[in-house]
């Protein structure tokens, strides 16, 4: 059953609608001038993420401007994926588990499998609430083992919180629904931009540890030492596809971003489920991927911040977006 309890006299609201072929389902708060979007029926995705300002709303993330777009480029970019029950990339996309080999047949055109299994699913609204303090909306998707690479059941529930004051919260919660232990890793896949090249753009984040990747940008196992973009630095020509151990996530802001020159500002707030940060630059360097993780890519393979979640369990997963605009 679907608990509605939106009032157009709240100072934040829920609202449905279609645009460019995509059925969105929209937070807003107008009393701050904050709205959030999403598509619940593919892959719960984050649509956008804007700001009120004196020009008009400013969206952060970079999206498909339509459906005919999302369905010709999401399976080569996954922008805003819901990566899960793995993220990244499986090596060859084959992996051990309880003395069975089993492999995913669809792959990226490197060999590996990418991104999960839901980046396309369509989830369900189970629960919408919009008072004066925050809306919120949660979907559900529930996996039944349909897919041979993955042979389990669990449900995937994902909530969307606004709250006061440009913050977003998203919770990602995961129940073991077979009987049996399940390997499983959490993630998001965002694109951010904040306006002109990322070039332009500083970035900070709390690791000072990288993990190395082969050529197929697979772990090899080892840490290497990282002190780049420990104190805030302007991004310049640096390429980044790569994976970071954050130092101590505990729902402290651990990554920052900032347009110098319009003032937009971003912080991210993982918990300590979500301790890897996965970041990459696109050749057209007018957004960034900045990902948080609950595992190392590969992990089915190398375990390297792998949960394996017990039946009848569930383990939630959660990271906080705050975003506003200095003067400038």
């Amino acid at each position: 059953m679907i608990h509605y309890f939106v009032s157009l006299n709240m100072r934040f609201q829920i609202s449905h609608y279609t645009e460019n072929g995509l059925a969105l389902t929209l937070l807003q708060d107008h009393a701050k001038g904050f709205e959030v979007s999403i598509i619940p029926s593919i892959g719960a995705l984050l649509h956008s993420f804007s700001i009120k300002t004196a020009t008009g709303q400013i969206n952060i993330i970079d999206n498909y401007n339509s459906l005919d777009n999302l369905r010709k480029t999401m399976k080569s970019v996954h922008k805003s994926s819901k990566l899960s029950p793995f993220v990244c990339r499986i090596q060859n996309g084959k992996y051990h588990y309880n003395n069975q080999e089993l492999e995913f047949m669809e792959k990226f055109p490197d060999g590996s499998a990418i991104h999960g299994l839901l980046f396309d699913r369509p989830f369900d609204i189970t629960d919408e609430i919009a008072t004066e303090m925050e809306a919120s909306v949660t979907m559900q998707y529930r996996y039944k083992a349909d897919n041979k690479g993955y042979p389990f059941h669990y449900n995937c529930l994902v909530r969307y919180h606004l709250k006061e004051n440009g913050r977003l919260q998203i919770e990602t919660a995961i129940l073991n629904t077979g009987n049996k232990v399940i390997p499983i890793s959490d993630g998001w896949h965002p694109y951010f931009t904040l306006g002109g090249k990322v070039d332009r753009w500083e970035l900070s984040f709390k690791a000072s540890k990288m993990l190395e990747f082969d050529k197929k940008l697979i772990p090899t196992g080892r840490l290497i030492p990282n002190q780049q973009f420990l104190k805030s630095k302007k991004i310049g020509e640096t390429f980044l596809d790569n994976c970071f151990l954050l130092d101590n996530p505990n729902g402290d802001s651990s990554c920052h971003m900032l347009n110098p020159e319009n003032g937009l500002e971003l912080n991210f707030y993982p918990d300590k489920h979500y301790p890897y940060l996965q970041i990459y630059t696109p050749p057209h360097r007018e957004s960034i991927a900045i990902e948080n993780l609950s595992s190392a890519p590969d992990a089915f393979n190398n375990k390297m911040g792998l949960t394996l979640l017990e039946a009848g369990h569930s383990l939630t997963f959660t990271v906080g977006y705050q975003l506003s605009k200095r003067a400038v």
